[in-house]
């Protein structure tokens, strides 16, 4: 009986030990600074992490004891991001089972409570509306979603897509997403313009596409963004899902090649492949055994990827064809579109796309006068390669592409109070509904 006492508590240390402690981000600062060559400089001295850079600004977390910026010009967003943290997740009780409402958008919620959330949205649109689970993340959670549609039935019409929170950190995109689904559904039998939406369109929403990196978000490091992909020859975890799509991933300046990066795209592999004889180039025939150098791009290798990009060009192949694609994140206040590779390609379609972008962002500022900016996302906010955007708009052919930053500018950046979940979503919806009337 010792033995197995004692075996058991060995095994007990052991489990806990493989357990992640959670990051405490106790009397950390986040404060927004000035660009310049020597705030750069203490930044890469000191290994601060960042957050938006933008408009000549940088947001940067500074942990306590760490006064290397001081006596600079700073505007302090959050005083103790550690308070901020468990304030924002103060989660309100989801009681399962029962239809949703608007209290849902309150507060944040728990990953198993998004899931049920959905799960009870369609469970009160029976009719017109089901679950779908398109594929694994890389720890094995279905990529989960909502579909709905119609009087005509599902799959009839043109589909639209939306992708929320591929940063787990964004947790207001989670929201945005969600409401979108909750208000056509729930507002459909009562809306004619609303029910004029769902008879048109089969609506795809995603709320979470990343949800490894956001249960570790949630569980481990609030600030966390990657999904949680390993690459061979480093010990840091992640890739970025929106650096990795297999489209202009190659091309430099638009996202990182150091697996501790926020933005890493993943990572070339070399290997050597033996052929045994019969090999060709533009000159010679190898009649031996060869040893052949093989580079292997790890552009859409997440497992995230494979899924999204999978199912979304299945939509655009359809008879229906693929309408309208939005990814939703945070933050900056931003309406988006194609070319985020590229600050000098255009788009096709870009009068059109900057007409309803423009008009997107009047709504939302009709709202609660909160500004938005448009433009294509290389030169409205900085150039990211492998995008979703990029590659929906030229390989899955969308005939409307959009990404878009929510609230806010840098008051409270990725940590934003539960209070402004209602007006996010409900302005957000507003430019929604302003490209479905107007596309």
């Amino acid at each position: 009986m010792k033995s197995i006492l004692a075996l058991s508590f060995i095994l007990g240390l052991a489990s806990a030990a493989a357990v992640p402690q959670k990051v405490s981000y106790a009397d950390y600062k986040v404060i927004r600074v000035k660009t310049s060559d020597e705030v750069e400089n203490l930044i890469k001295l000191h290994s601060l992490a960042t957050w938006e850079k933008q408009n000549g600004n940088v947001d940067v977390v500074v942990p306590p004891g760490v006064t290397a910026l001081d006596g600079l010009d700073t505007v302090t967003m959050h005083e103790n991001l550690g308070e901020s943290i468990a304030n924002e997740a103060n989660y309100d009780v989801y009681q399962a089972g029962a239809a949703p409402n608007s209290t849902w958008f309150n507060s944040y919620h728990a990953y198993a409570d998004h899931l049920q959330f959905l799960t009870d949205l369609q469970a009160a649109h029976t009719a017109n509306s089901e679950i779908v689970q398109i594929g694994n993340s890389l720890q094995g959670k279905p990529i989960t979603g909502i579909h709905f549609y119609g009087a005509s039935g599902k799959g009839s019409k043109p589909a639209i897509v939306i992708h929320s929170t591929v940063h787990a950190r964004e947790w207001i995109a989670t929201m945005v997403g969600e409401y979108m689904a909750y208000n056509l559904l729930t507002n459909y039998a009562t809306s004619a313009e609303i029910k004029g939406f769902v008879d048109k369109y089969d609506f795809y929403v995603f709320p979470v596409v990343n949800p490894d990196g956001f249960v570790y978000s949630q569980t481990t490091d609030r600030l966390w963004r990657k999904n949680r992909q390993t690459t061979s020859g480093s010990s840091c975890l992640g890739h970025d899902i929106n650096r990795n799509w297999p489209y202009m991933w190659n091309v430099p300046g638009g996202a990182s090649t150091d697996p501790c990066a926020e933005d890493f795209k993943g990572k070339q592999t070399t290997s050597f492949l033996a052929i045994q004889g019969g090999l060709r180039t533009s000159e010679i025939v190898y009649n031996e055994p060869r040893l052949v150098l093989r580079r292997r791009l790890a552009q859409g290798d997440a497992p995230e990827n494979k899924v999204l990009s999978a199912y979304i060009n299945k939509l655009a192949a359809a008879p229906a064809g693929l309408q309208l694609y939005i990814d939703y994140h945070s933050y900056s206040q931003l309406f988006m579109t194609p070319y985020g590779y590229s600050c000098t390609a255009v788009a096709a379609a870009n009068t059109k796309l900057q007409s309803l972008a423009k008009g997107a962002v009047a709504a939302i500022k009709a709202v609660y006068g909160t500004v938005f900016q448009y433009g294509p996302i290389c030169t409205t906010i900085y150039q990211a390669t492998g995008s979703s955007v990029d590659y929906v708009n030229d390989v899955s052919k969308a005939k409307y592409t959009f990404t878009s930053e929510l609230r806010d500018t840098g008051n409270y950046g990725f940590v934003l109070p539960a209070n402004q979940i209602q007006p996010s979503v409900v302005e957000a919806y507003a430019g929604f509904r302003y490209i479905l009337l107007n596309m």
